[in-house]
């Protein structure tokens, strides 16, 4: 029993280090801005690319670890995560900073659901299964919310390239205790591969995220409406040829069901509001508040510490009530949380900041919890990897599209900035691509000139993040009843029981 435990250690290394890089680069993003001369729309690919590449290959390698052992599989991403580090924390421009995050979004994508697959094989039984996926969602989100906290600490010492060398020695620990401790698991008859289907996916999800970011960020244009249309027909395709495939990368009738697609909703929209919240919580801490890197980072430690708590006891709380209480429960309160944030201005104080931000991670720890268990429930074990690819598809998906919708909610508020007169055109054309170029721009001004435009862009840049703000409470309270109601027992159907057993039971007769 011991062994299956520290094997569980093991598999949350991975997880945590994922976590961690989908926001590490949060505080990073005003270095990376002065050093490699980034425009607002490279800050937002090189925040998001990472979570849209992983994301996008969920499906394919969570299906590639049935095939060919999820165990493999791990190690396999473990040494190519931790060698594409390196290369990515001396990336030379801003260009290339993008090409080895979205390399580490490959790798990543390896990770991801042979972590949760292997736990299912792990801990069979389902209250051991509750508890296990319990601290692996806790590492995970903790991870996620830590991103902030490391970078920090960091960044105080160190060049914005040290936020990702510290994947490589955590990626040895994971590579030597997985040799040790992990047993391999497989579908021993998981039929042909079929790449149309693998290309279809990926074409999918990314053809339609980066049509929503840009669509958001400048306008519905002609090359948008394109991109999206074509990701619309390749997941068009790619549902349809997996219920024609004998064995289809993922069993889509699985979505027919109202409570398997309302969990991974909720896990979806649970991270996007995190994910958006911290990433520019921490510009906002920044270069609106003066903080430096280390103290933006510990000021958003309740996030940190609340998604670590509340995903363990979330294992506890599935026990003891049902499964649609606690997703409820945690989307509700995100949604709260991010509504307390709508009156933010400048000059707020950070307790309100600190409460909001320590809400959000009891919504997340309970709700990312909740889901995993159900999603690599209703599954038999040898289906495990497919199973948990919906889950992380749902997470990363959640994380790149909160950083991209709520951002350019933001960047769209920001580019209303009002220059002040007699402002030099070049550098009103510089301040108003982000508020870190304004702080660079006003530089070059004199003293009271400067003053002028960086109370206006600070102003600016708050205004947008109170709407977006808005717009993720709005999103996250009406996903909080959906769910509610899509988890509804039937007439005919007894109430969740404590484990959440007769909502997997029904979900095991797919």
């Amino acid at each position: 029993m011991g062994r299956r435990w520290l094997a569980l250690g093991a598999l949350s290394l991975g997880v945590l280090v994922i976590g961690v890089d989908g926001t590490v680069l949060a505080l990073a993003t005003p270095l990376i801005t002065k050093d490699l001369e980034s425009t607002a729309t490279q800050v937002l690919w090189i925040g998001d690319i990472y979570s849209f590449v992983l994301a996008g290959l969920l499906v394919t390698m969570g299906s590639l670890g049935d095939r060919i052992g999820h165990k493999k599989l791990l190690l396999c991403g473990a040494a190519a995560f931790g060698g594409i580090s390196v290369a990515t924390a001396y990336a030379p421009t801003a260009e290339l900073l993008i090409g080895a995050r979205a390399l580490l979004g490959v790798a990543g994508a390896t990770l991801a659901p042979a972590t949760l697959a292997l736990i299912r094989g792990l801990f069979p039984r389902a209250p051991e299964r509750t508890m296990a996926v319990g601290v692996w969602a806790a590492m995970y989100s903790a991870g996620a919310a830590l991103g902030p906290v490391i970078g920090g600490l960091l960044l105080e010492h160190f060049w914005w390239g040290s936020v990702f060398l510290i994947n490589a020695p955590v990626m040895v620990v994971l590579l030597v205790g997985g040799i040790v401790l992990l047993p391999e698991q497989r579908n021993p008859t998981p039929g042909p591969w079929d790449p149309p289907s693998v290309g279809l996916s990926l074409v999918g999800i990314l053809g339609l995220v980066y049509a929503v970011k840009e669509g958001a960020a400048n306008g519905l244009r002609v090359d948008t409406a394109v991109v999206g249309v074509v990701g619309a027909a390749a997941l068009t395709l790619f549902v349809r040829r997996q219920i024609t495939l004998p064995t289809p990368l993922i069993d889509i009738r699985l979505f027919a069901n109202r409570a398997f697609s309302g969990v991974v909703g909720a896990n979806l929209l649970t991270v996007l509001g995190l994910s958006g919240l911290v990433f520019f919580l921490s510009q906002f801490f920044q270069l609106v508040q003066g903080y430096d890197p280390l103290r933006a980072g510990l000021a958003e430690l309740p996030a940190a510490v609340a998604a670590t708590v509340f995903g363990v006891l979330a294992g506890f709380a599935v026990r003891h009530w049902s499964q649609r209480g606690v997703l409820t429960t945690g989307l509700a309160l995100v949604g709260v949380a991010m509504a307390s944030l709508t009156p933010i201005s400048p000059a707020t104080g950070y307790p309100q900041l600190g409460v909001a931000l320590f809400v959000v991670g009891v919504g997340l720890g309970l709700a990312f919890t909740a889901a995993s268990d159900v999603i690599i429930a209703s599954v038999m074990p040898q289906r495990a990897g497919a199973a948990a690819a919906v889950s992380e598809t749902a997470y990363e998906l959640g994380a790149a599209l909160g950083i991209a919708i709520l951002g350019s909610i933001i960047t769209a508020v920001y580019r209303g900035l009002a220059i002040p007169p007699g402002t030099p055109d070049a550098v009103a054309s510089h301040a108003r691509d982000s508020l870190a170029a304004a702080t660079v721009a006003a530089r070059s001004l004199p003293a009271d000139e400067a003053q002028g435009l960086l109370t206006g862009a600070k102003t600016a840049f708050t205004d947008g993040l109170a709407i977006a703000a808005g717009v993720g409470s709005a999103l996250l309270l009406a996903s909080a009843l959906a769910v509610w109601l899509l988890l509804k027992p039937r007439p005919t159907e007894p109430p969740d029981q404590a484990s959440g057993g007769m909502l997997c039971s029904k979900l095991n007769t797919l």
